[in-house]
């Protein structure tokens, strides 16, 4: 998956989270040691802190009200109105303040010398295949604790603290090794098995909540010349945003949690075996389209939106990524994972849902007051509406879709995430080991068994060696579930 089309347009926003972990982790990479060389080295210590100023109801952040406010936006699919909005709305309420606002896609490129020199700016969208590692801008104590902004109250209703209207799983994605919260990842992707509703209705079918139902449904779709399944078999790692939390759900979520730890043996738990044996039927019986493991994202997307094939794993950003090849009567859905039948630990509906594009204040940036009232405005009812409406995406608040016209994927995004209530998981592996998730895992692993040319026994044994290697290596800054 190429970074140009993830920042091309409005999909790229789930997926620019993922070009990070994923297609451009060679260009991360070196920046991010550069980075870690080069903040190790302390920096200069030469900014100076504004002064901070009075708390009061309409300003309980303390904001000095003329001082200037520097935003620095990755400038991809999500483009740069949303923030210009909420731009506007800073503006008004601290007339005296003047917002220096810059729209880049070479994060790095333009932030490490300032992070170097001990300057960095007051709020950064740090996302795109330029985005800084986030594990090593934690581990050297670059970024500032965001608690402020969580405890703060929040814009539309004072007796709530923003903290209480966020989605499940912000609060924790900013989280490296339990509490502070360093990060604040403003969109919400819903990840799971995409597929067309009007192809299902044609079929005489429902989505199938357990694995025989789901084989008894592409059976029927093979019979009609239409594959099961597809997915994009050249980044395999878009598999596990159905796989995982199918695993989740068969052994619940500790079983996620013990992978996410590196744990010894956590791939040879019992529910990891039994859906890899699931996923493996597919490729056994035939239910996978042709040539998949030959496809790009894009590629078996567009098969998919042609009608090749009933279902593919991916995320909410498909919508608008695959909006020029999908007919305006497609019917695009979105539902959790089939599970394997009643035994499964947690119920149908269990769904990946996380946050996506990560906003961070820099520990020595001046006006840090100034970046989180900043962050608390676009996290008001007015901002994420707008920021919903115009991107096709959900935000970080929960709720924030009244009154707004849904998009069909949208649309179906909320139904699954109400359906699913608490039972959102959140696997950290992609976070927290890139390389270990996107190479091992996903292209050498999980691609090789899709493709028949490894059994899930062989699989697992295999994924269970690079966890284990991964978790001896003390060059890797190792996180865990609190």
């Amino acid at each position: 998956m190429g970074s140009t089309s993830a920042q091309s347009n409005n999909g790229g926003l789930g997926r620019r989270d993922l070009i990070k972990r994923s297609a451009a982790v060679g260009l991360v990479s070196v920046p991010a040691m550069g980075f870690l060389s080069a903040c190790a080295s302390g920096g200069g210590e030469s900014n100076d802190k504004v002064e901070k100023g009075v708390k009061s109801d309409k300003n309980p952040l303390g904001v000095n009200e003329s001082a200037p406010l520097d935003f620095v936006l990755f400038d991809g699919g999500f483009g740069q109105q949303y923030a210009k909005d909420a731009i506007k709305v800073y503006e008004t309420n601290y007339p005296k303040a003047k917002v220096k606002f810059t729209p880049t896609q070479k994060i790095t490129t333009e932030l490490q010398p300032r992070f170097n020199g001990g300057n960095p700016p007051d709020l950064i969208d740090n996302s795109g295949a330029e985005q800084m590692d986030m594990g090593v801008l934690v581990g050297q104590k670059q970024l500032a604790d965001l608690t402020p902004l969580l405890d703060a109250p929040s814009i539309d209703d004072p007796s709530k603290k923003v903290r209480d209207t966020l989605r499940p799983g912000i609060v924790e994605m900013g989280q490296f090794d339990g509490e502070p919260c360093w990060i604040l990842n403003y969109a919400y992707t819903v990840y799971g098995v995409w597929y067309s509703q009007k192809l299902l209705d044609s079929l005489d079918a429902e989505y199938p909540e357990t694995w025989d139902q789901m084989l008894a449904v592409c059976e029927k779709a093979k019979k009609k010349n239409i594959a099961g399944w597809t997915y994009a078999g050249k980044h395999p790692y878009y598999l596990p945003f159905s796989l995982y939390p199918m695993i989740g759900k068969v052994g619940g979520r500790e079983v996620l949690d013990a992978i996410d730890n590196l744990e010894p043996k956590a791939w040879e738990h019992p529910a990891v075996k039994a859906c890899f044996e699931a996923y493996y039927e597919l490729f056994k019986k035939g239910y996978i389209l042709q040539g998949t493991p030959g496809l790009d994202h894009i590629q078996s997307q567009t098969a998919w939106t042609e009608g090749k094939a009933l279902f593919i794993p991916n995320g909410s950003w498909v919508e608008n990524e695959a909006a020029k090849t999908m007919p305006a009567d497609f019917g695009l859905a979105v539902s959790a994972p089939s599970g394997l039948d009643a035994s499964d630990k947690l119920p149908f509906g269990t769904i990946w849902a996380a946050g996506g594009e990560p906003f961070v204040v820099p520990a020595k940036a001046k006006n840090v007051e100034g970046a989180m009232e900043q962050l608390r405005i676009m996290l008001s009812e007015a901002s994420s509406k707008n920021f919903t409406a115009s991107v096709k995406s959900l935000s970080a608040l929960n709720g924030g879709t009244d009154g707004i016209e849904l998009s069909p994927g949208l649309k179906s995004g909320v139904a699954a995430l109400e359906k699913a209530g608490q039972n959102v998981v959140n696997p950290r592996l992609q976070d927290w080991y890139v390389a270990l998730q996107k190479e091992k895992i996903g292209v050498a692993c999980i691609g090789e068994m899709m493709a028949g040319r490894a059994t899930p026994a062989e699989t697992i044994k295999k994924i269970q060696k690079y966890a284990d290697e991964a978790a001896q290596d003390s060059s890797i800054k190792h996180y865990k579930h609190q």
